[in-house]
């Protein structure tokens, strides 16, 4: 790729924990625009992987404009390279649905975010996001999100819900979750954590005679299968979900 404009910097609210210096070469002014036209609905996906067309910068911006009555669902996984990011800027029109569902996965000294801004331009749009995070090693999972709702976008209804999950010391979680409401009739609402496994619900699964690996998959597998659970095509879901757990199994 080629670069373009200045690099950003840590001093940048959307890019406050990126790894910047591996943006050397990527083209930032590079966006995918994606219009869905009044009263239709659009499902796309992203999946990063390990693989021969990986690169060890992986720089993704999605631009997306829902018009009227219409849908748009999107749902990645970010399992490899050393720096991946998916950015998302999108506007909903009037009674406009946008549903967003992501994972990022890894170890070593990897970053993989996603930051996305939601515009709620009219009244009547609904927006969810669910993202989930499952990091050890030194590997960093970030997620920026940013719902902004203009004056007369009134009964809008955005949520956001981030979760993080440590499996060793020395990997780190960061969320930043922001509303912005000029609006008075609205429903927004995020949330965020960041924790370690359950050791009740491990030792539960221990005294039923699994194993401590099988019962990290399956509590990990739970954890990350919130994010796809507005996913309704199964053979897709149980595919991106498998990218996820694999990373996790390969690594531990």
């Amino acid at each position: 790729m080629t670069a373009t404009g200045t690099l950003p910097t840590r001093r940048e609210e959307a890019w406050r924990y990126s790894a910047v210096d591996r943006l050397q070469g990527a083209n930032l002014d590079d966006w995918c625009v994606i219009d869905v036209a009044a009263g239709e609905s659009l499902r796309d996906t992203l999946v990063i992987a390990d693989g021969g067309d990986t690169k060890p910068t992986e720089l993704h911006r999605w631009r997306v404009s829902i018009g009227e009555g219409a849908t748009c669902e999107l749902f990645a996984v970010l399992a490899a390279a050393e720096y991946a990011r998916l950015e998302i800027e999108v506007t909903l029109g009037k009674g406009a649905h946008f549903e967003f569902g992501g994972i990022t996965v890894g170890g070593r000294d990897t970053v993989r975010e996603f930051v996305t801004r939601t515009i709620h331009a009219e009244p009547e749009a609904t927006s969810n996001q669910t993202v989930r995070a499952v990091h050890w090693g030194h590997g960093t999972g970030n997620f920026l999100g940013n719902i902004d709702v203009v004056r007369h976008a009134q009964k809008t209804d955005a949520a956001q819900d981030f979760k993080g999950l440590l499996l060793e010391k020395g990997a780190s979680v960061n969320a930043v979750p922001q509303l912005e409401i000029f609006a008075d009739d609205v429903k927004c609402a995020h949330g965020a954590s960041v924790g370690q496994l359950d050791e009740t619900a491990r030792f539960y699964m221990a005294a039923r005679g699994l194993s401590p690996d099988l019962a990290r998959r399956l509590l990990v597998q739970a954890f990350v299968g919130d994010a796809l659970v507005a996913l309704d095509d199964e053979e897709l879901r149980e595919r991106m979900m498998r990218v996820a757990l694999d990373k996790v199994d390969k690594a531990l």
